[in-house]
């Protein structure tokens, strides 16, 4: 199991670093094994800082990140190498993952050559190509391949197949499909699910609700760095409680009926300085003075289903 636990993470802004930005702002959740956590959000909530921090690229400023019970932020050498044979990502943009100068199968060599130096290169080879096709890829068509030469669909497979090689406990999936077309799109999400059944456990960090609905079994809910809703799917998506929660979803456009209900989409801005109150407070439409002076914990509102607002916790939900 992954475990966030009050992580943050800010950056010092300013004339000569005086103020702080709070890009996640005490953050805890969990994925436990053979489990898909969707991380939501809009962009610049967090979402892919997190991501990040979990694969040690930016280092967290509080709080700890632990894969089965041990703090990942004190792993060097050895030890951080074998977390990164439990733990890896998979990103937005599949190009900016390969060097254009290299043809792109160069990735699975790197692997073979950090992590399996003993495995001889016939038995490489046929590994290779076995989870190549796993991925839904034909090797005579795409080794040999430069980046260019291949679609942004073939090259996110290349690096889901370079994190199966590894034998992965963990993925990060940051927004993996929102640059592939609509066919890609469902196959590269029937395949997450097909190795979630094997037990693999993934992090989906994703803006679009309805992929998060189709694939996950929990969701986290993010707002300018903090957590305001958590806990199973379908509760979320039927009962949500936290009003940004409930904007998010008015705001996804249905098929059956007229979509009429005026929503608040104001662009975000950057949070400077830990706010004092509840982070959302300045766009609700029910926030009240408790709301402006200090910040909600979350409550467990129903079996798996936790709010951090203070309308909730005075109504009871």
């Amino acid at each position: 199991m992954l475990k966030l636990d009050n992580v943050s993470k800010t950056y010092k802004v300013g004339a000569f670093g005086s103020r702080q930005l709070y890009a996640v702002n005490g953050v805890s959740l969990e994925v436990r094994d053979g489990e898909v956590v969707a991380l939501i959000g809009e962009s610049g909530s967090g979402k892919s800082t997190i991501g990040k921090m979990i694969l040690r690229l930016i280092s967290i400023t509080s709080g700890t990140i632990s894969l089965d019970g041990v703090d990942i932020s004190a792993l060097k050498g050895a030890a951080l190498k074998e977390y990164y044979r439990k733990v890896q990502g998979v990103f937005q943009d599949p190009f900016s993952s390969y060097n254009p100068i290299f043809k792109a199968d160069r990735i699975f060599q790197m692997v073979h050559d950090e992590f399996y130096p003993q495995v001889g290169a016939g038995e490489w080879q046929e590994k290779v190509e076995h989870t190549l096709r796993e991925v839904g890829l034909n090797p005579e068509h795409v080794l040999n391949k430069y980046p260019h030469q291949l679609s942004g669909g073939q090259l996110q497979r290349f690096l889901i197949a370079r994190a199966l090689l590894l034998d992965i406990k963990f993925l990060v999936a940051d927004e993996i499909i929102s640059m592939l077309d609509a066919s890609t799109r469902i196959d590269v999400l029937n395949l997450l699910a097909e190795f979630k059944k094997r037990g693999l456990s993934i992090l989906f960090i994703t803006h679009d609700l309805s992929l998060a609905n189709y694939i996950s079994e929990r969701a986290v809910i993010l707002y300018r760095g903090c957590v305001v809703e958590s806990g199973e799917i379908g509760k979320i998506f039927t009962r949500p409680a936290h009003p940004y929660t409930q904007m998010l979803l008015a705001s996804v456009p249905r098929l059956d009926k007229k979509w009429d209900q005026k929503t608040n989409v104001e662009t975000q801005a950057d949070v400077v300085g830990s706010p004092k109150g509840c982070v959302y407070s300045s766009r609700c439409p029910l926030a009240f003075e408790q709301c402006k002076r200090s910040r909600p914990l979350p409550i467990e509102i129903e079996p798996e289903h936790w709010v951090a607002c203070w309308k909730v916790t005075q109504t009871g939900g």
